[in-house]
């Protein structure tokens, strides 16, 4: 299993300092990003071969990896025009991932065309999720080859405000393409999107799981008080924290423990962005915990087995 970090919060460092910083908190492994000197979001990656260069050599000296690069396009945009500078820019990133020696790249299911393109896509209307559903399956057409080709690993995740935001198409969606190279990302901070039984849920991913991110979040449609407070009432905003393990209310025992029944051995990335004026404390805490869950669930499972 690769435990990676999700540097966001320390996206003020350049490229250069990245991994000396990773490696201090503890980890042995990046999943990288949007940055703006790198994987700019929405935007041509802003990649030269100098940038790669300093940037590898970077990562060796600390003994650090790369475990999956972290592209966001508007491949799901029904502005054909969008939709094809995203490809355009898939293909590029692809491309950087081969320079860097790295096998795995995730993304999410998208939110559709910018907002400023007339209709809203955060709206939810069927006709809409039906667009955006019709744009990135002729994406995919283009991408999927290629990253057959490549010998690349995409993982996806469903995300609040996506044009699929629950497990479920999402799974069969992900069936339905039909490829080794396209697997699923269950991200535990939209567990209450995804649904409330997360042993079940996890137990239905078993065949395409191969990415998860750690995260804590509470649980937006929690009977017992009001988690959120928004204006005005009855906003369809989508609302979901990135915190601490033990801020929130995910269940990390059956998180953890389903994630040892069924054998789970991919990328487990720290995705936490809510504490960037404790982002070095919060790295580390996230790295001893997830740790200490890993080896606790395997051991109970061991246990029982023997």
């Amino acid at each position: 299993m690769k435990i990676a970090l999700d540097p966001f919060m320390h996206r003020h460092l350049s490229l250069e300092a990245l991994p000396a910083k990773v490696r201090a908190l503890g980890y042995d492994w990046i999943e990288l990003s949007p940055r703006a000197d790198f994987l700019e979001w929405f935007k041509a990656p802003r990649v030269f071969p100098e940038r790669v260069k300093s940037f590898k050599k970077a990562l060796a000296a600390e003994n650090v990896k790369i475990a999956s690069l972290l592209p966001m396009y508007r491949w799901a945009s029904n502005d054909e025009s969008e939709r094809q500078a995203a490809v355009k820019h898939w293909k590029r990133a692809i491309e950087i991932c081969l320079e860097l020696e790295v096998d795995t790249m995730n993304s999410e299911f998208g939110r559709g065309p910018h907002p400023d393109k007339g209709s809203c896509y955060c709206c939810h209307t069927g006709s809409m999720i039906e667009a955006c559903e019709d744009a990135w399956w002729r994406s995919m057409d283009e991408l999927v080859p290629i990253f057959e080709r490549e010998g690349i690993q995409l993982n996806i995740e469903p995300h609040p405000e996506d044009w699929c935001e629950t497990l479920q198409p999402a799974l069969d969606i992900i069936r339905t393409v039909n490829s080794k190279s396209v697997k699923f990302l269950y991200c535990a901070p939209h567990t209450f999107y995804f649904g409330d039984d997360t042993k079940a849920m996890l137990r239905e991913a078993q065949d395409v799981l191969a990415h998860v991110h750690v995260g804590d979040t509470f649980n937006h449609k929690a009977s017992s008080g009001l988690r959120y407070i928004l204006n005005p009432p009855g906003t369809q905003a989508r609302v979901h924290q990135h915190l601490n393990i033990g801020q929130g209310e995910v269940p990390w025992d059956d998180f953890f423990g389903t994630l040892a029944e069924i054998g789970f051995d991919g990328i487990m990335t720290a995705c936490v962005f809510a504490w960037e004026d404790r982002a070095d404390e919060s790295g580390r805490f996230m790295r001893k915990t997830m740790q200490d869950h890993v080896d606790r669930a395997h051991g109970t499972v061991a246990g029982r087995v023997s």
